[in-house]
Order: C-alpha cells, then sequence, then structure tokens
C-alpha cells in the first residue's frame, strides 16, 4: 500500500453517497486508500454507477463500490451491510449521511405522514444502519460518522420537521457514543454549518472567488471527516459548507 495515506485497506460505507455531501466524502475515502460500499436509492443508481466507474478510472488506490439502497428499507440496509462484508470481509467506518431537505413550509401545511416519511429517511435511516453495522463495527473497533446540521442546534426558519430530524440525530450520535464506547467503537456526528438560503446565495455571489470559498468548504468537511475516523472519543464538529 502506497505511504502517506490516511484510511489505506480499510472498509468504510457511505449512504447517500452518489451526490452532495455523500460524493465528496465518497471521493475522499477513494483518494485514502479506502474500500468504499456507497449506496442511494435505485432511482439515483444511474449517478451512483456513473461515480462508481469514473473512480475506477482515476486509478486511486481506494476500491469503490456502488450498492443501491432505500434508507427506508430494512431489508434493503441488510443487504447493504451483508454485501459489504462479503465484498470485504470488515467493516471499519460508516458515515450515515443519507437525507432529504424538503422546501420551506409553515407548520401549519405540514401532515403527520410528511413528518412520519422525513423521520424514516433522516433519522430511522441512520439508527437502522448502525444497528446492522454495529456488531462488525465491534469487530474492528470501528467508527460511525452521523452527517447532522447546525440548524439541529440553532434552528432554521419554516423548516420545522428537518431541524428535528437533525437534532434528533445529534442527540441519538451522543447516547450510542455512550453505548458503544465499552465496544471501543466510536460515535460521531459532522454538523455542516452553512444554510443554503437566499441570503447566503446572494452571499456566495458577492464573494471574489467563489470557487475556492466552495473549495474550503470542501476541505474543511474532508478535515473533520479524519478527525473522526482517526481520534478518540466524542466530539461535535461544525464545519462551515453544505445545505445544511
Amino acid at each position: 500500500m502506497a505511504s502517506g495515506l490516511r484510511y489505506p485497506g480499510k472498509v468504510a460505507i457511505v449512504t447517500g453517497g452518489s451526490r452532495g455531501i455523500g460524493e465528496a466524502i465518497v471521493r475522499e475515502f477513494v483518494r485514502q486508500g479506502t474500500h468504499v460500499v456507497f449506496c442511494a436509492p435505485e432511482a439515483e443508481g444511474a449517478a451512483g454507477r456513473a461515480l462508481e466507474q469514473a473512480l475506477r478510472d482515476s486509478g486511486g488506490p481506494g476500491e469503490p463500490h456502488f450498492q443501491p439502497c432505500d434508507v427506508t428499507s430494512e431489508r434493503d440496509i441488510q443487504a447493504l451491510i451483508a454485501v459489504t462484508r462479503q465484498r470485504y470481509g470488515r467493516i471499519d467506518c460508516l458515515v450515515n449521511n443519507a437525507g432529504r431537505h424538503p422546501p420551506e413550509e409553515q407548520i401549519d401545511d405540514v401532515t403527520s405522514q410528511h413528518f412520519r416519511e422525513l423521520l424514516e429517511v433522516n433519522l430511522v435511516g441512520y439508527f437502522l444502519t448502525a444497528k446492522f453495522a454495529l456488531p462488525y463495527l465491534r469487530e474492528t473497533q470501528g467508527n460511525i460518522i452521523n452527517i447532522s446540521s447546525l440548524v439541529g442546534i440553532i434552528g432554521q426558519r419554516q423548516a420545522v420537521p428537518y431541524v428535528a430530524t437533525k437534532g434528533a440525530v445529534t442527540a441519538m450520535t451522543k447516547a450510542m457514543a455512550v453505548d458503544e464506547s465499552r465496544y471501543g467503537v466510536r460515535v460521531n456526528s459532522i454538523s455542516p454549518g452553512n444554510i443554503w438560503t437566499p441570503m447566503w446565495a446572494e452571499s456566495a455571489r458577492q464573494t471574489a472567488n467563489p470557487e475556492a470559498t466552495i473549495q474550503a468548504g470542501k476541505d474543511a468537511q474532508a478535515s473533520a471527516l479524519w478527525e473522526k475516523c482517526e481520534g478518540e472519543g466524542f466530539a461535535i464538529t461544525q464545519v462551515g459548507e453544505g445545505r445544511g
């Protein structure tokens, strides 16, 4: 294995890995020599397979593998874990990232059904993926990284259900960290901080070098990722890039 890599030969699972923050995490893992099984619903399968092929063609030291998975399906999640074990024989890291941010909506207009559906994606999916991965993470004394959001702490306008799910992710992370510490499994969360609002968009347009601003955000995420993979104990990290 080439020297200087941060996570060589390790095996990671990334949910919601075909685009956005998840895609950036998958790319970083592969760049650092990690075998990554990443997933997205079958509706996004074309994007996931294209990313897998692009990363394989790039000749990076790690190995990507796309697996269709709907995180609201317990059966799909179990298959995701099983495929990872069959291919690589171990699991060192789980990044729970799959989620959805609905459009702005007053609480008066939110139905209980819509709220329950969001909870299934943004919270229950995290819980179930962790539940089924933990027996193998305990074997490797690995780690779980839950992608949360700063809005789970400070709130956000017209987004009560979304904010509730992210606050719950942060609280669940703390509870998991307490329980899993006896097995040597680290459980942490990363909370992207800049929320993509019209005000943020206007600010971005006024930035002299928006590409550099975006890259700085990605670098901050990568730094936070490795802090969680390589560090000890529990921490909530806030980084300044992403929709929130």
